[in-house]
């Protein structure tokens, strides 16, 4: 069924706004897969604040355009072809893509643009192997905090063995 220009117009126009606000874009090659699946899958996209938008290759790529995005490749928009939108965390798209991948193999990563460059199918899939916004935080909080508590552990032990110290010298100079 054929879509009308003022459909296309109104896609565009969300697809141009969603481009917008994107910090990374991945598109994926989706053959075969049951409707139940993909609407599983954005239900848990969207939960997470991640768009999936399937829309026609000439629309993602007047959008792009439009916000001086590189040009889409044509190996990147072969098939039909879904872009993966993360606006907050540029791997979290890119991980959804590849955990579903792997319970599904017509689910492929294709490549992506992250903050304006162009990604290879290589450097996407890539992507999806890094740990999370959260989980480098985590890292990075427990790397600040090993040198602290290895201070608080010396200072405690100094002070104990300080205090066990004087009260061994009060005890002796109470005999």
């Amino acid at each position: 069924m054929a879509v009308s220009k003022q459909k296309k117009a109104e896609i565009l126009k969300g697809l141009e706004e969603k481009f917008g606000k994107a910090k990374a874009i991945y598109f994926a090659e989706y053959r075969s897969i049951p409707v139940k699946d993909i609407t599983a899958l954005r239900k848990k996209m969207t939960d997470a604040g991640i768009d999936y938008v399937v829309a026609k290759k000439t629309l993602m790529r007047l959008a792009a355009k439009k916000h001086n995005l590189p040009e889409i490749s044509n190996e990147f928009l072969t098939g039909p072809v879904a872009a993966v939108i993360g606006y907050d965390d540029v791997v979290a798209p890119s991980k959804f893509l590849a955990e579903f991948g792997k319970t599904n193999e017509n689910l492929k990563i294709i490549g992506g643009i992250l903050e304006g460059k162009l990604l290879s199918k290589a450097d996407a899939v890539a992507m999806s192997k890094l740990p999370s916004k959260e989980e480098l935080l985590a890292q990075l909080v427990r790397a600040l905090n090993g040198p602290i508590s290895g201070f608080h552990g010396v200072g405690h032990g100094l002070l104990s063995k300080f205090v066990r110290t004087v009260d061994a010298v009060r005890e002796k100079q109470s005999q």
